[in-house]
C-alpha cells in the first residue's frame, strides 16, 4: 500500500514538473517569436526608409548639376520623409498609411512612383548629356506625348502651363515627360485592377482588418459601413479622373496670382509632372480598393446570414 501511494505521489510530481516545463517552453517560444517579429518590423522599416530617401534624392543623383538651395531643400524633405516612414512602419499599429497589411497595394504605388521619377530624371539628363538610354526613352516618351496631346486632353492642359514664349525645347521636354508619366500611371492602375479582378486582392491569410488597413476610416462613425465604403470609393475614383485636368489649372493659377512656378526648372518639372500623373492613379486605386473591401464585407454578411438561416432549419 505504501509503495502504491509513493508511486502515485511520484507520478503526480512528474506530471506537474512536465506541465510546468511545457508552460515554460511555451512562454519562451512566445517570447522568441515576439522578438523575431520586432526585429522583422524594424528591419522592414529601415529598408523602406532607405528606399524613400533614394526616391526623394533620385533627381539630384541623376542630374549632373543641382543648385545648392535645391539640394538643401531636397535633403530636408528626405529627412522628413525618412522620419515619417520609419515611425509609421516601425509602429505596430498604423496612423496614416493605408493598406499597410494588404500587399502589394503600396508596393505597386511606390514602384510606379519610383520608375516615373527615375524616367523623368533621365529625360532631363538627355537634354544635356544624351546617351543611348536617354535617347530611347526620350523618343518613346515623345511618341506617347504626341498620342495623348490632343485638344482638351490632360497633356495639352499641362503644356498650357508654360508661358507663351517658352522655347520649343522646353515644350518638347514637358510633352515627353507628361507622356511617360501618364503611361506609367495607367500601367500601374491597370495592373492593380487586374490583381483585384483575377487574383482576388487582398489575398493575405487571416482576413482583412479594416481598422489596421484603413486607419483614417472610422467604421463606427455611423451609417452602414458598406454604403460608406462604396461612397468614399466612388468619390476617390471621380477625383482621380478629374485631377489630371484640375492640377494644371491650379498650377497656372498659382503662377499667375501667387508665386511663379517655372516648369522650365528640371526639378520642378519632374515633381510637378510626377504628382500630376501619380495622384490621380493613386486615388483611383484607393477607390477601387475601398469598393473591393465593401464587396468583401457584403459577402461576409451574406455568408453569416445564410449560416444563421441554416441553423434555424436544423431539426430539434
Amino acid at each position: 500500500m505504501g509503495n502504491i501511494m509513493t508511486n502515485m505521489r511520484q507520478s503526480v510530481t512528474i506530471g506537474r514538473n512536465q506541465t510546468g516545463k511545457r508552460s515554460r517552453q511555451r512562454i519562451a517560444t512566445d517570447r522568441i517569436e515576439e522578438k523575431r517579429a520586432v526585429i522583422k518590423r524594424i528591419a522592414g522599416a529601415i529598408v523602406r526608409t532607405i528606399l524613400v530617401v533614394l526616391l526623394v534624392a533620385t533627381p539630384s543623383i541623376v542630374l549632373p548639376e543641382t543648385h545648392s538651395d535645391t539640394a538643401l531643400l531636397i535633403a530636408l524633405i528626405a529627412v522628413v520623409a525618412a522620419v515619417f516612414t520609419f515611425a509609421e512602419y516601425n509602429s505596430e499599429y498604423p496612423s496614416l498609411v493605408e493598406f499597410r497589411d494588404a500587399p502589394p497595394f503600396n508596393r505597386i504605388r511606390f514602384v510606379a512612383l519610383g520608375i516615373t521619377v527615375f524616367a523623368l530624371s533621365l529625360i532631363c539628363l538627355g537634354t544635356e548629356n544624351p546617351s543611348t538610354l536617354t535617347q530611347l526613352l526620350g523618343s518613346t516618351g515623345a511618341r506617347l506625348g504626341e498620342l495623348i496631346d490632343f485638344p482638351y486632353s490632360p497633356v495639352r492642359l499641362v503644356l498650357l502651363v508654360l508661358p507663351a514664349d517658352a522655347p520649343a525645347e522646353s515644350v518638347t521636354t514637358l510633352r515627353t515627360a507628361a507622356g511617360v508619366a501618364y503611361f506609367f500611371s495607367i500601367v500601374s492602375l491597370a495592373f492593380f485592377v487586374l490583381l483585384v479582378r483575377f487574383n482576388g486582392w487582398p489575398t493575405k491569410p487571416g482576413g482583412f482588418n479594416v481598422w489596421t488597413n484603413l486607419p483614417t476610416f472610422d467604421p463606427t462613425a455611423g451609417g452602414d459601413i458598406v454604403e460608406r465604403l462604396n461612397r468614399d470609393g466612388q468619390i476617390n475614383i471621380i477625383l482621380g479622373f478629374l485631377l489630371p485636368f484640375i492640377i494644371p489649372a491650379l498650377v497656372k493659377f498659382a503662377s499667375d496670382n501667387l508665386s511663379p512656378i517655372s516648369l522650365e526648372s528640371q526639378h520642378t518639372m519632374i515633381w510637378t509632372v510626377t504628382a500630376w500623373a501619380f495622384l490621380p492613379s493613386s486615388l483611383i486605386m484607393r477607390g477601387t480598393a475601398m469598393g473591393r473591401i465593401a464587396q468583401m464585407v457584403e459577402e461576409k454578411r451574406k455568408r453569416s446570414h445564410e449560416a444563421e438561416e441554416a441553423e434555424d432549419y436544423l431539426p430539434a
